[in-house]
């Protein structure tokens, strides 16, 4: 039984925004401990350990509330009333400057941007706040489209050097765009890994979502490669690349990384020319601090290891002496990590130019990780940002009755607010650069996080609230800029009103099919007529069965003989054939199982698979987007969540049907891939 909390420190938690209870489902409410309440607001340097010292923190909190005039960031939708403006005293004096410097003495008819506001009561009392100014919402995509979905680790080539690279992915948009229509390909995060022995090879745990990871590079394409003699690293490349493709071996992030750098180093070498020199220069400019934040925790973490709590003491700060002398003495590998930076940010900014030149409406559509691993880089140079002793993680539910902890530091939205959300604009800005899309895992993260103290288990947290009008603001405010959709990734519990907060602001959700059904009715399949229209329609993800395997069973035995499953298993198989079953009969009901688009057997894996897809397209669904394995009968999950050594997680290349792995150029001539998008052509024609 938790101990019930008491009124103060209820009262100080609630206007911090700190929650003391949430609702699992609509009939059940679940109170917070107070040991999480407390630790949540020491996290937010709030001190709340005695009844003492939560009186004197609610004493302070409520005074400084009664005294502002205005939150550190107002918004503004264009076009629209501001409500915190309106409420100021009659006769406050404005006066914004804005992004570009000009001067306004209203906050009237500005434009977009996050400005800076003086506002000045006839009494004298003077507030000074970032004014968001966004777009009241984002366009719809251009048109509705379908598209593929892939981890782009597991699109080898027989070009790149073990593991899928930016290549490879213009290769595919470009084919995809041209041959198969598509108007979109979706990737995993591509941001920056913390280094290690091995690396975590998790895309959604990475060291900065700022940067993008070099080991996505084609050293190749990179121009001074030409002027390197030294070729040994480009045939180890090769061996990698055979390992994977021809034995069967798994992905070896590491070993690729390791013939990267080797022969990175030989091209940061060779001296750039002056064009090239110039842009180099621009980049380093455009980037500024943060580049330099990133690069000298790379320099560093090479001399001191990745932990950088177990660095000298001078050095965890990043602005200290101590830092700035090891960055003087560390200079050719900070410009070594910075002229990685730029030459994967060309070569991203190349396989979006050559999707939008191979017909595609959106083009490559990036992938948001929720979080960065507390030891990379992120928080490291932006640790001022984050809520030391707290990790971000999900309460119980029926999925999962632990509840869970991804090991993710946690923004605080205090901070954030008083910056005008400076780091999430760069972090947007960034991605924004290169993508025609983004999706944002774990889109309810804009409203509230699931925060855990460290060293507790995960039902021992409780929920911190955001700012949820101002962290949209700013999404809307920089996909508009840069002509981009967004996509959240909305799946499982989601609070009341999130979803439709989110669709009033022109943010696509997500909708999976399995997970379609008519939940507050028979509970039965939800017929195509009655899905959302705003949205990604999708078979699968990449934490999901493969539909092959769904279809078959075979990710029952998966977890069988992993020894995940919390049932018999015959009770298992049972209600996964019976979810199957239901769906294929309302697939024959609409007539969309009729035999595969070659006139095979419409009880066929592959007929299946082709109607399910017709049936995506029968809904009014903007994007459709095709799990890539799926066209090639891939039984396996890219990741399965709940291991993490009992199976290979993010090291699979995509297989076909009896696990052997397919090159790009198989895939792109594979019959079965292309009779399923003859199906989505034809499905979308009609």
């Amino acid at each position: 039984m938790t101990a019930p909390l008491g009124e103060e420190l209820a009262r100080l938690a609630a206007l911090h925004g700190v929650a003391t209870s949430y609702r699992p489902a609509p009939d059940r409410t679940v109170t917070a401990s107070p040991a999480a309440v407390t630790r949540a607001l020491a996290a937010l340097g709030v001190d709340a350990d005695t009844p003492q010292a939560v009186r004197a923190a609610l004493d302070v909190r409520e005074r400084e509330l009664a005294a502002r005039l205005l939150p550190p960031t107002v918004v503004s939708w264009s076009g629209g009333p501001c409500d915190a403006l309106a409420a100021l005293p009659g006769g406050t004096r404005l006066r914004v400057e804005t992004e570009r410097g000009e001067v306004r003495d209203t906050a009237e008819g500005l434009p977009g941007g996050v400005h800076r506001l003086t506002a000045t009561t006839p009494d004298g009392r003077t507030a000074r706040v970032h004014l968001v100014v966004a777009p009241p919402r984002l366009p719809t995509p251009p048109h509705r489209s379908y598209g593929i979905l892939v981890q782009l680790y597991s699109l080898l080539s027989r070009r790149s050097w073990g593991m899928g690279d930016l290549g490879d992915l213009g290769e595919l948009a470009d084919w995809a765009g041209r041959v198969l229509g598509a108007g979109f390909v979706q990737v995993n995060p591509l941001h920056a890994a913390v280094p290690g022995a091995p690396t975590d090879p998790s895309p959604y745990r990475p060291s900065s979502r700022r940067f993008p990871d070099p080991v996505h590079l084609r050293v190749e394409e990179v121009p001074e490669y030409a002027y390197v003699e030294d070729r040994a690293a480009a045939e180890r490349g090769a061996r990698l690349r055979e390992a994977v493709l021809e034995k069967g071996e798994l992905i070896d992030r590491d070993a690729v990384w390791e013939a990267k750098r080797q022969a990175l180093e030989l091209v940061a070498a060779v001296p750039l020319g002056p064009g090239r020199r110039a842009a180099y220069c621009d980049f380093l400019a455009d980037q500024g601090q943060a580049l330099e934040d990133h690069a000298t925790w790379c320099a560093l973490a090479e001399v001191h290891g990745a932990r950088w709590s177990h660095w000298p003491e001078e050095l965890r700060d990043p602005r200290s002496a101590g830092t700035a002398r090891a960055r003087r003495e560390l200079m050719d590998r900070v410009d070594f990590h910075s002229r990685l930076a730029w030459l994967t940010d060309t070569q991203l900014t190349a396989a979006q130019r050559t999707a939008r030149e191979a017909g595609m409406g959106i083009g490559i559509v990036h992938d948001l990780a929720v979080g960065v691993h507390p030891s990379g880089a992120d928080a490291w140079a932006q640790q001022e940002y984050f809520a030391a002793g707290m990790s971000v993680g999900a309460p119980p539910d029926a999925f999962n009755a632990r509840g869970q902890d991804w090991g993710l530091p946690p923004w605080r939205p205090d901070r954030l607010a008083e910056s005008g959300y400076a780091p999430y604009r760069r972090l947007l800005r960034g991605l924004f650069r290169y993508a025609g899309a983004l999706r944002i895992d774990h889109v309810m993260g804009l409203f509230r996080l699931w925060w855990v103290p460290q060293g507790e288990a995960p039902t021992e947290g409780t929920y911190v609230r955001y700012d949820a009008e101002a962290m949209l603001a700013v999404l809307v405010l920089e996909a508009s800029r840069a002509g981009a959709v967004v996509i959240g990734e909305d799946l499982g519990t989601v609070e009341p009103g999130v979803r439709e907060a989110l669709r009033a602001r022109g943010v696509l959700g997500t909708s999976v099919l399995w997970f379609e059904r008519d939940w507050d009715g028979d509970g039965r399949p939800l017929p195509p007529q009655r899905w959302r229209a705003d949205c990604l329609a999708t078979a699968t993800t990449h934490d999901l069965p493969s539909t092959a395997a769904r279809l078959t069973g075979e990710h029952v035995e998966l977890r069988d003989r992993l020894g995940l499953l919390t049932r018999p298993l015959e009770e298992e198989r049972a209600e996964a054939a019976a979810d199957t079953a239901e769906w294929l009969a309302l697939l024959t009901r609409l007539g969309l199982l009729s035999g595969s688009a070659g006139g095979g057997d419409p009880s066929s894996e592959e007929a299946e698979i082709q109607a399910l897809h017709r049936f995506l397209l029968r809904t009014p669904a903007r994007m459709i987007g095709v799990w890539l394995p799926d066209g090639v009968g891939d039984r396996r999950p890219q990741n399965l969540p709940g291991t993490w050594d009992q199976y290979p997680n993010w090291r699979l290349p995509i297989a076909d049907g009896r696990g052997r792995p397919m090159p790009l150029e198989d895939l792109a001539a594979a019959p079965r891939l292309h009779t399923l998008f003859d199906v989505l052509r034809e499905a979308a024609r009609d």
